[in-house]
């Protein structure tokens, strides 16, 4: 794999390939373990435990766990928005009222996602977001963010873009996907903050 920067399709499955081939070594304690510490770790960001809004998700399989940290936001009094996939891959949101709020939806022949059960905002709502959790596969040295390759969160920042909103966006991750260069295209653009359970990183 190239490490300069500069991406092609080639680099970046290639990329997706050997972190998801990790994330799948790591047992069940590794990522209940890895999940309280990044609540912790999370919640001492003050673009987090400050925001009246969070547009976030929910992990699945062995992706750094979001569930505990959704749950102190929400008892916080923070208000959380996830997201539900569309067709088109684009994303709608509804919010978090905890996980007896959750559906569970297969897209396909894709990993079936947990989704909001109640009521749809629209997929504009996320321009009201104080912060946004991005989900992704690494990050590196500048903030820019390696994502799993669907394209949703490319038109979730573009229509952050087109609002002139510019919620804090930050990446939970494991400790070794923060990396020195990612593979990048022209229309990525980097996140403010990585949150791993280790520690927290601020960019630019």
């Amino acid at each position: 794999m190239r490490h300069d920067g500069r991406a092609n399709d080639s680099d970046k499955r290639a990329w997706r390939r050997e972190i998801l081939l990790a994330r799948n070594r790591l047992t069940a304690d590794d990522v209940r373990d890895a999940a309280t510490a990044l609540a912790d770790r999370a919640l001492g960001l003050p673009e987090l435990a400050h925001a009246r809004t969070v547009a976030a998700y929910v992990s699945v399989g062995s992706e750094p766990g979001t569930l505990a940290l959704l749950d102190a936001l929400r008892a916080g009094g923070t208000r959380v928005l996830l997201p539900a996939l569309l067709p088109d891959n684009d994303l709608d949101w509804g919010a978090y009222t905890g996980q007896d709020s959750l559906t569970r939806v297969r897209h396909g022949g894709r990993m079936a996602l947990l989704e909001p059960a109640g009521e749809r905002l629209g997929p504009d709502a996320v321009t009201g977001a104080d912060a946004v959790l991005l989900p992704g596969l690494a990050v590196d040295s500048r903030g820019m963010r390696l994502g799993r390759g669907g394209g949703s969160y490319d038109r979730v920042l573009a229509r952050l873009e087109r609002a002139g909103a510019h919620p804090a966006l930050v990446v939970l991750l494991y400790d070794t996907e923060v990396v020195e260069r990612v593979p990048e295209e022209p229309h990525d653009r980097p996140v403010h903050a990585v949150v791993t359970p280790s520690g927290v990183r601020r960019f630019g």
